[in-house]
């Protein structure tokens, strides 16, 4: 079923349905010359503009894209308001296979559709689009963030997204068992790409002793290489399964946890970089009731956003990195409001969340 403007009667259900929507504004753009479309859902400028990246991807439909743009967004308005950022929620997904169709004309015209908002959103990197990529686009736009240092940017986020789950970590030990550190911890990574590799050395720096996995042979063998002691399984069905396992670090894909991971999941904590961890509704608490203390994903992964938004008054690393570094007390503060209202680590996330933007629309 569609409406008059052929777009799905879903979609529209879900972006004036309160409760999952509430978005401000929904851009659908298109330059035929250069063959762009693309989605801006911008979900709140409560707090500020709204900040949030670009996400180039073959989608099955136009109506997937939106329902994606819809969700994304939305969950950017909770990572920067728990990051402490005063920005608001927004992304945008451009439709196509980056391999395909991604031209200098394509993120041109993107860059204008992007600077016709007037600042009111933010743009940076996503799956799909790169710090070069970025580059082409701030020339059409002024609000634009992870550009590379010679075009005036903070160049890779993942440094500080890496960083930031760290601080997540210690901050579940410390509420787990009386103490931040991590030596002699077991911790098992899954995806060791841009942020895993970055994770594994935060650990090893630290004494933790660390299992990885990834459909990647070569990022695998890369991690290996740099340090032998790091041991590795087969893959994330393994990884789950790991004798003696104290952390689990999904830093791949989003959906790691269900129903089926839940219930063979070793680890006494899970924290790690992946989006959306959650695979639906209720997990949380599935979690919960097995004792499996969960760092909400898009607080500790959050050190990425703080990094993006810092280049907007002028990048400076160490003051990034002290921001990222205040994830440690952001996730300590989430397991004391969870265990006051007597709900999960994610659901008191969200409250905490919720509250910040309530106060700024007062």
């Amino acid at each position: 079923m569609t409406d008059v403007t052929g777009a799905s009667a879903d979609v529209l259900h879900t972006l004036f349905r309160s409760e999952q929507g509430g978005h401000e504004q929904v851009v659908l753009c298109q330059d035929r010359a250069s063959g762009l479309k693309a989605v801006i859902a911008i979900h709140s400028t409560a707090l500020g503009p709204a900040l949030g990246g670009t996400r180039f991807y073959p989608y099955a439909n136009e109506a997937e894209a939106v329902a994606d743009a819809l969700n994304l967004a939305r969950g950017m308005s909770y990572k920067n308001a728990m990051a402490g950022l005063d920005h608001g929620g927004g992304k945008a997904v451009i439709i196509g296979d980056p391999e395909q169709v991604k031209t200098e004309e394509l993120l041109l015209a993107y860059g204008r559709m992007v600077a016709s908002l007037g600042g009111r959103y933010v743009t940076a990197c996503d799956v799909g689009t790169y710090v070069a990529d970025m580059d082409v686009v701030a020339r059409e736009c002024r609000w634009t963030t992870g550009r590379s240092p010679e075009n005036g940017g903070a160049g890779d986020s993942s440094v500080l997204t890496a960083f930031g789950v760290y601080q997540g970590m210690r901050a579940s030990a410390q509420h787990l068992w009386g103490d931040p550190t991590l030596r002699g911890r077991k911790v098992g990574i899954a995806g060791v790409g841009k942020v895993g590799h970055h994770l594994v050395r935060h650990l090893l720096d630290e004494g933790a002793e660390v299992v990885i996995t990834d459909v990647r042979p070569e990022a695998v063998r890369r991690v290996v290489e740099a340090h032998p002691s790091v041991g590795q399984v087969a893959d994330t069905e393994a990884l789950i399964r790991v004798e003696g396992l104290d952390i689990y670090a999904p830093c791949a894909l989003g959906g790691a946890l269900d129903d089926d991971s839940v219930a063979a999941l070793t680890a006494q904590v899970v924290c790690g970089a992946a989006n959306n961890q959650l695979a639906h509704p209720g997990v949380e608490k599935d979690l919960a009731d097995r004792g499996i203390l969960y760092a909400p994903d898009y607080v500790v992964n959050a050190g990425g956003v703080i990094q993006v938004a810092d280049e907007l008054h002028g990048f400076d690393f160490e003051r990034c990195r002290a921001k990222a570094a205040k994830i440690f007390d952001t996730t300590l503060a989430i397991f004391a409001r969870a265990k006051e209202d007597g709900i999960p680590p994610a659901a008191a996330a969200d409250r905490i969340a919720e509250q910040r933007m309530a106060d700024a629309r007062k």
